[in-house]
């Protein structure tokens, strides 16, 4: 059994009360899916940046899964056409 190993990077900024992230998928055939996510902070909360940092990654993972979903749903809608019509 082969083992495969794909990587994410996330990608966080700040800027004020606002974080961002974006999660980069790669896989080996060199083939990349990205997702967003952002947080604000309520400037009435105290200042603890991992929280937004926190936030804004897991909103890029959620958003990463689902465009991963999206390309692997794409690729079985083109298999399924190259597969011909079905024989009576």
């Amino acid at each position: 059994m082969e083992a495969k190993q794909w990587t994410v990077d996330i990608y966080i900024t700040e800027d004020g009360d606002d974080t961002h992230a974006r999660a980069v998928l790669r896989t080996p055939d060199t083939s990349t899916v990205a997702g967003r996510g952002a947080a604000r902070r309520n400037p009435v909360d105290r200042p603890i940046p991992e929280i937004g940092d926190e936030l804004a990654a897991s909103r890029a993972l959620e958003d990463l899964a689902i465009r991963l979903h999206d390309v692997a749903s794409e690729d079985i809608v083109q298999m399924a056409g190259m597969a011909g019509p079905a024989r009576p």
